[in-house]
């Protein structure tokens, strides 16, 4: 039984997940989680109640978290690009990076979106105060890091650059990187010329109109 992903396109942890997959093209099953595909979401429900995707089916085995579904692949289906290296060092960095995107750029990011629908009366002005101020200072830190990477780790496409790309993509949207940054507007270029990220910007492409914020005229 092929692979079967329950995802959405223009989800950013959906897109993680699809950079892995598209690197070392892997083949799998589309399970798109709309409202015109109710038996994916009942599926989709009935495995993680919790409500969060991407999840990865494999031959009946359910996997979650886009980190962890990333290095199932690894283990179970490689495939010629290495995402995780074998030097346990390296990957502790691959890893390090990783948290870093997950947790101070794509939640603040986050935050700042998913106030933007919540009713009046019931949003979080100083909450976003504060995701905003994260994102200016994670923007600032990778700024340094990257001064001498060509990729998140280090000179090899990684795990933690399957996350950085999309992560990084939507908090530009959400809260410009300040051209000052000019190491991550340069890494974020980069990772818009890979071709397995530009495959899910273009597929995702369609549900522009939905970004609470209004999707920019660009990338």
């Amino acid at each position: 039984m092929a692979l079967q992903l329950y995802a959405h396109p223009f989800s950013s942890y959906s897109q993680k997940v699809l950079v892995a997959l598209y690197e070392n093209g892997t083949p799998f099953e589309w399970r798109v989680l709309s409202p015109d595909q109710p038996d994916a979401i009942r599926a989709w429900l009935g495995m993680w109640p919790v409500k969060r995707f991407p999840v990865l089916v494999d031959d009946g085995r359910m996997v979650a978290e886009a980190s962890t579904i990333i290095e199932y692949l690894g283990l179970h289906h490689p495939g010629p690009v290495r995402l995780l290296p074998d030097d346990p060092r390296e990957a502790l960095e691959v890893r390090a990076m990783d948290r870093f995107f997950d947790n101070y750029i794509s939640t603040p990011q986050q935050k700042v979106v998913f106030d933007a629908i919540r009713p009046e009366g019931t949003r979080d002005a100083y909450g976003v105060k504060e995701a905003r101020e994260m994102l200016e200072a994670a923007y600032g830190w990778l700024d340094q890091t990257m001064a001498d990477r060509e990729w998140a780790a280090g000179a090899r496409f990684s795990l933690a650059d399957c996350g950085a790309a999309p992560f990084l993509f939507y908090a530009d949207w959400t809260h410009p990187i300040d051209p000052a940054f000019a190491n991550v507007i340069a890494y974020r270029k980069r990772l818009l010329a890979r071709p397995s990220f530009a495959r899910a910007v273009n597929e995702a492409r369609p549900y522009r109109p939905l970004f609470p914020l209004g999707a920019p005229d660009r990338d």
